[in-house]
């Protein structure tokens, strides 16, 4: 057949076969679809297995480098420093004295011979307390008034003579010179009885210092002789005698020093509360009298008085008492366990965690109350000081917080 003929005849078409059965090609192109399409998927598979194994073990190894970062990095424990209200009451040691109170000394020698008031006597103003013999005193004082006596007796002797002559010259029956020794031996006469007049007032007032009054009411605190002792007034190189301690209860002086950082609060006239340890439940009121007006440069305080009244003798003279005075104070303040401190020779320095890293903060100490400890500046609130830091501890140093205490939280 020619070209002609071959395009002429009638040409096959690729239709299905209408016996129902697949042809083997079109079988073998399922089977190699099926045969990739499985492959694809184990890869993914496969792939997805390694890929979430790979990830989980760098996952650990990341949480390993974190866990051994963290326990490489020092533990501590925080606390916030409590703030505390201006005080509006400043609480001190006081030592309570009587308004008056004064040994009682002898002023002449002799032998004690009789006391009239021991220990806790009320006496008043002028009563007799003891009696002193002085018997060399008493002599003495016989022996000044018999040469007052023999002095005005020569003195009258010198005015008679005075007188005599000053006649006896008008009509010059005498010299001027026996005169003028006439009258010269009278002016000394009269003056050797002017000095006895001395001595016996002398020794009268020794004598009278035979007796021993009390100085102001009062009462009698301590006596320290008895009678027959040696009673010695100082006048010689022997200690002088102390007889009798007296006080007067009837108002009391208490003394006060107040640290510096109060002085400039402290105003005469401002009250002030008393309370003692045998008054447990009662408080007594004074007043601030006086300051000294000066800083004592070894304390660094004030010292102040107050006085309170005692008119029934309740309080005693020596006592201990707490003065409570009102004395507020410039700022507030913070309140922290005294273990948070950092003792350094630059001062005193505390630890601050401030984004995971210790800062060391120099503080200014105010009164310290045993386990706590106030610090006028050098933090502020929301601090989170270190407990118990280490002596190795530096600034920029990381650590980690394991535990936290809030102000009010129980310790």
């Amino acid at each position: 057949m020619n070209s002609v003929e071959l395009l002429m005849l009638p040409q096959k078409e690729d239709r299905p076969p209408t016996d129902g059965q697949t042809p083997p090609g079109h079988i073998e192109e399922q089977r190699s679809y099926k045969h990739w399409l499985g492959l694809t998927v184990a890869l993914i598979v496969v792939a997805v297995l390694l890929i979430t194994g790979i990830l989980s073990r760098v996952r650990a190894r990341t949480a390993l480098n974190k866990e051994t970062a963290q326990s490489a990095l020092t533990a501590v424990s925080v606390v916030s420093p409590t703030r505390t209200a201006p005080a509006d009451e400043l609480i001190l040691p006081g030592n309570v004295q009587p308004y008056i109170a004064s040994p009682i000394y002898a002023r002449t020698n002799g032998y004690l011979k009789k006391w009239y008031f021991d220990i806790g006597a009320h006496v008043k103003q002028g009563q007799l307390l003891a009696v002193i013999e002085t018997p060399e005193v008493d002599q003495q004082l016989e022996q000044a008034r018999s040469n007052l006596l023999t002095a005005q007796a020569n003195l009258a002797l010198a005015a008679i003579t005075k007188t005599r002559y000053q006649g006896l010259l008008k009509s010059n029956a005498v010299a001027q010179q026996d005169v003028d020794n006439a009258v010269g031996s009278y002016n000394a006469n009269a003056a050797i009885v002017e000095a006895d007049k001395a001595a016996v007032e002398q020794y009268s007032a020794l004598v009278s210092f035979e007796k021993v009054y009390a100085p102001f009411d009062g009462v009698i605190t301590a006596r320290n002789t008895d009678i027959g002792d040696l009673i010695n007034s100082g006048s010689s190189s022997a200690p002088k005698t102390d007889l009798f301690h007296i006080a007067q209860p009837g108002k009391l002086r208490v003394y006060v020093n107040v640290p510096e950082e109060y002085s400039r609060g402290i105003e005469v006239g401002m009250t002030a509360d008393l309370s003692l340890a045998e008054f447990p439940d009662r408080k007594f009121q004074g007043k601030v009298v006086r300051t000294a007006d000066d800083i004592n440069v070894t304390t660094r305080t004030l010292l102040i008085e107050i006085d309170v009244d005692n008119p029934t003798g309740t309080l005693l003279t020596g006592s201990y008492a707490e003065v409570h005075l009102a004395v507020p104070s410039q700022a507030s303040t913070f309140l922290i366990p005294v273990n948070t401190l950092l003792f350094r020779t630059e001062g005193l320095r505390v630890g601050i965690v401030k984004d995971g890293k210790v800062v060391l903060a120099t503080v200014t100490p105010g009164h310290d109350f045993g386990d706590q400890i106030e610090i006028v500046s050098g933090l502020k609130a929301g601090d989170q000081v270190i407990i118990n830091p280490p002596d190795s501890i530096v600034s920029g140093q990381e650590i980690q917080i394991v535990q936290a205490t809030l102000p009010g939280d129980p310790k």
